[in-house]
């Protein structure tokens, strides 16, 4: 499971001038980043060629060399370093492990599992198990279970001790015998890497354009919905390298 969210393209006005700086080309561009109304009203351009999400038009000419550059390879593509992305992602561990492999331009926030993971009970949806049989979805939820107690020993450590509560002897035997970190430690080190996180990533087209390559026929799932994802970002096929009626 990957669900993507609150994504934005921006730095198209940057990539496009910079590109042009090797051959002194600035006038040749034909190219609207100022927004869909500004665009369609003042520039002419039309209706059809621009973005109306982005708010972006890329005219022929810069398009046409935005192609060839990003056909000449990484050496000469490098107006696509600039294109940057932001977005939202939540995926499982499992494919956060993967996803680290990029480290070369990307920059991501997570959402903590060392200071949140006892922040709420724990439910099946916060993990991807769209692929589990039954007896294998049952062994999930005794892990969830399990997980819940040493939650709440840890959440009401304090209260625990004091004997505010009345406890099984099962809680009883952990609050006797294990202290706060070490209750701590069994919630980090059970939990299954089908675990959900959310983090903020930064990206840019390049990166996006390895990604692609390498992952676009990959046996994860969640690869097929990223690279989906990737195919409907403006002007995907500089990442692709192939127009959207090709696929």
């Amino acid at each position: 499971m990957l669900k993507i969210s609150n994504f934005e393209v921006m730095g198209w006005e940057h990539a496009i001038r910079g590109m042009r700086n090797p051959m002194n080309s600035w006038e040749k561009s034909d190219s609207c980043t100022q927004g869909y109304v500004w665009c369609n009203e003042f520039c002419g351009h039309p209706v059809s060629g621009c973005d109306k999400e982005s708010g972006l038009y890329l005219g022929p000419n810069d398009l046409d060399l935005m192609k060839r550059l990003r056909n000449a390879g990484t050496d000469h593509r490098k107006f696509m370093r600039m294109i940057t992305v932001y977005v939202d992602i939540l995926a499982p561990l499992y494919w956060w492990k993967e996803f680290d492999t990029y480290k070369v331009g990307t920059v991501a926030n997570s959402c903590s599992t060392m200071h949140k993971i006892h922040a709420k009970e724990f439910e099946p949806k916060d993990f991807s198990h769209e692929h589990l049989i039954y007896p294998s979805y049952q062994h999930l939820e005794k892990t969830i279970d399990i997980l819940n107690v040493y939650r709440w020993c840890y959440v009401k450590y304090a209260d625990l001790k004091n004997g505010v509560f009345p406890v099984s002897h099962e809680v009883g035997d952990i609050i006797e015998n294990m202290s706060k970190n070490e209750i701590w430690w069994q919630m980090i080190q059970l939990l299954p890497s089908s675990y959900n996180q959310r983090r903020t990533v930064m990206l840019n087209y390049e990166v996006l354009a390895n990604i692609y390559k390498s992952r676009r026929n990959h046996k994860l799932d969640e690869w097929h919905t990223f690279c989906d994802w990737i195919e409907e970002l403006p002007y995907s096929e500089l990442i692709t390298g192939y127009e959207k009626n090709e696929k």
